[in-house]
């Protein structure tokens, strides 16, 4: 089986086929060939093994990025994850604990008075509360997550553009370097099967197997592994089961609860999200975790950033690229089952 490093991503990282992915030596010249790993979890240890029972090799920190090499799928056919990356000395890390990454520089625009949606396209970047690298770091924001782009501002020292962006929450103002944010243009942005009707569209979700699905009629259009209502160290959690419509979208909400001591969550630029409950259940990217498969949300169905932009683009009301949100009573059909 012949899988190109595009497919890696959408396999292993980013999708719902991971278990069946087999070794792959990676040709070095792939145009996918700079894909990195952004450690999720404060402590993460290397293995000579895709096992965690093999001997442990070197210990990395988290929002340390490395290099992944090659992915290979250990032994554990009980695993619900069995992907594994091999990283910069040649040991295996889990895939559940690193974010896969590129490193993309822009070149920075200067914004209109309507603003822009962009999204973070390094492993991570600081924003501050002034046009100032020295100035305090208000939120560090991760790769693929979402946000508004209000303004272009320069910083005086050097001259280079920063971005001001707008929390969507909080209403606070902060900056990052502009080289670090990519804006959408509206074509990645456009209604995908907007000719198929919406009593066509059926997005049906199965509690057993973390797997979302998406048809058009009988026919299966899209399918991934996504992560629902866990048990955590604040409570048990769960996703609830029936039938809904998909009334609210927005492209990105900073999502923030609880005691971060004790399972709370403070996550700007949460991207592509799409709501089914008042109480703020909903479809959304993740940038916290990779652990696709095993519950472990606070209620929400955790996707990729990929996958959920594509159910937001794929599920009716279609927002526009200029508004922050559309709120109705029409919506695709969502079944929620065990």
């Amino acid at each position: 089986m012949n899988i190109s490093r595009r497919d890696f991503l959408k396999l292993s990282g980013y999708g719902m086929l991971g278990a069946m992915l087999p070794d792959l030596s990676l040709d070095p010249q792939d145009e996918f060939s700079n894909i990195q790993g952004r450690v999720i979890d404060n402590l993460l240890w290397s293995f000579e093994e895709p096992n965690k029972k093999s001997k442990r090799k070197k210990v990395y920190w988290h929002d340390l990025v490395v290099p992944i090499t090659n992915t290979t799928v250990s032994e554990d056919e009980s695993a619900h994850n069995r992907v594994w990356y091999q990283v910069e000395d040649d040991g295996y890390v889990y895939s559940g604990s690193i974010q896969p990454v590129r490193t993309k520089l822009n070149a920075p625009q200067h914004i209109s008075l309507k603003g822009a949606l962009g999204e973070v396209s390094v492993p991570f970047s600081d924003a501050h509360l002034e046009v100032d690298a020295t100035s305090e770091v208000i939120y560090r924001l991760y790769y693929e997550s979402v946000h508004w782009v209000k303004a272009s501002a320069i910083n005086q020292t050097d001259g280079q553009i920063w971005y001001e962006l707008l929390d969507d929450k909080f209403q606070q103002r902060y900056y990052v370097q502009g080289r670090h944010i990519r804006l959408f243009s509206d074509g990645e942005l456009a209604p995908l099967s907007s000719d198929v009707p919406d009593k066509e569209k059926l997005v049906e979700v199965n509690l057993t197997d973390q797997l979302l699905m998406a048809y058009e009629g009988n026919q299966l259009v899209y399918a991934t592994r996504v992560s629902t209502g866990g048990r955590l160290r604040s409570g048990t959690y769960t996703t609830p089961e029936g039938e809904y419509i998909t009334y609210h979208k927005r492209p990105t909400r900073h999502m923030a609860a609880g005691d971060l001591a004790s399972s709370g969550f403070d996550l700007p630029g949460v991207p592509w999200v799409t709501y089914i409950k008042e109480n703020g259940i909903s479809f959304h990217g993740t940038y916290w975790h990779n652990d696709y498969g095993r519950p472990r949300s606070h209620g929400c169905i955790n996707m990729t950033p990929q996958a959920a932009k594509w159910l937001y683009r794929w599920t009716t009301p279609s927002v526009p690229p200029e508004k922050e949100l559309i709120y109705g009573f029409v919506g695709t059909r969502v079944e929620i089952k065990v």
